[in-house]
């Protein structure tokens, strides 16, 4: 799946955001995250940037360099061009994610519905740094008094205590 844009839209009435990916397919994913959820969620997000996603150094040759993406832009509005909607047009309510390491450089985020459809999001730094910047600041904007801070502990293992605990399972 090739993102082309991702968007994350406070709910004030329901009190929940809204993160909408679209593809270069002109396909659109949505999934509604709860204050809770997003408490849960953070300090394994902030744990995979310090980590596996951490900044490393490398040699830049002038090839790499005139290969290497555009930095991602905030000011552009989500498209809107009339989508097609894999899951439905009725936001998944994510209420179990799954945060792995996806290789060199990237990161696996797969957001759940109470075991029904699930999202499988791949992200890069880049991404998963726009991503957090996203959330903290619409967690602000609704005023959801959560710490959302890099500075937050990171994880030791992405699970949550629970009966039979899955590797990174986070929710």
């Amino acid at each position: 799946m090739q993102i082309r844009q991702i968007q994350v839209a406070c709910e004030a009435v329901q009190d929940r955001l809204t993160l909408r990916v679209s593809t270069q397919a002109n396909e659109e994913y949505r999934v509604w995250i709860t204050r809770r959820f997003l408490r849960e969620l953070w300090p394994h997000l902030v744990g995979m940037l310090a980590g596996h996603l951490a900044a490393r150094p490398q040699a830049v040759s002038e090839t790499s360099a005139a290969a290497a993406p555009t930095p991602p832009s905030f000011d552009q509005p989500f498209k809107e061009d009339n989508p097609l909607f894999p899951l439905g047009s009725s936001p998944l309510l994510a209420s179990e994610a799954n945060l792995n390491a996806g290789g060199e450089g990237m990161a696996k985020l797969v957001f759940r519905e109470a075991r029904e459809r699930s999202f499988t999001l791949n992200l890069n730094a880049e991404l998963m740094q726009a991503l957090c910047a996203m959330l903290r600041k619409s967690a602000e904007q609704l005023a959801w008094g959560l710490p959302l801070d890099y500075a937050a502990a990171p994880a030791e293992k992405a699970t949550l205590p629970a009966d039979e605990p899955k590797p990174g399972l986070l929710h």
